[in-house]
């Protein structure tokens, strides 16, 4: 992809999400779609746990074009139908989360089964298969901890395969610690992130704005 305004980087409180990144387990470069906090409400006031980055492969520009280059930011927000469209794209997604506040593994991971299960059962799309996918990935987060500045890292593949990773230090690593294969899974951590009850709102804001920039861009540029 060559230079363009709207990837730049990104920053989340103390947070830094560099432009683009070659995630764990993958051959490519990705670019920084968006990114944003997720917090909750408590006693008044918003507090932020998590920082969220999402990348997305150069060809989820011309894969969204068709459809959405004429929809302004705002339209673009609002449309449960474009996350989706991002959360199912034939293209690679990595998934940065890094932590304001310390979370366990355990705390993590029992919070996105409970979403990623929540999704599948209101569609009616819950089977043996993917309670054992949560089973490894419940499993995976066991005895991880992740203090402030920590990383959870997921790579998401068209073929379904999700690659989970964690960073200590502030560096991406070449290789995953697991790979769960289970398609429904690896685009339920993306639509827990983005989608219709996506956790950061803030995340889908910048998602939106940068892509409709890139989407408007994407004859002037070379993506």
């Amino acid at each position: 992809m060559q230079s363009s305004p709207s990837v730049t980087e990104i920053q989340v409180e103390n947070v830094t999400f560099t432009p683009f990144v070659k995630p764990p387990g993958s051959t490519k470069t990705l670019f920084l779609g968006g990114a944003g906090e997720r917090g909750l409400e408590i006693q008044g006031k918003f507090v932020k746990f998590t920082a969220i980055g999402v990348y997305l492969e150069d060809n989820a520009v011309l894969s969204l074009a068709g459809k959405w280059k004429a929809k302004s930011v705002e339209e673009l927000t609002a449309s449960v139908e474009f996350f989706r469209d991002i959360v199912t794209g034939p293209f690679e997604k990595f998934m940065q989360v890094t932590m304001i506040l310390p979370l366990t593994g355990q705390q993590y991971s029992e919070k996105v089964s409970e979403n990623c299960v929540a999704i599948w059962k209101s569609i009616g799309i819950y089977t043996d298969a993917e309670a054992k996918a949560i089973e490894k990935f419940l499993e995976v987060f066991k005895d991880e901890n992740f203090p402030p500045g920590t990383s959870i890292l997921f790579t998401q593949s068209p073929n379904g395969s999700l690659t989970i990773s964690f960073s200590k230090d502030g560096c991406i690593p070449k290789a995953g610690n697991a790979v769960i294969e289970n398609k429904l899974l690896s685009e339920a951590i993306l639509e827990s992130m983005i989608g219709k009850h996506g956790v950061s709102p803030a995340a889908k804001k910048s998602l939106a704005a940068r892509l409709s920039e890139l989407l408007h861009a994407e004859e002037k540029y070379c993506i």
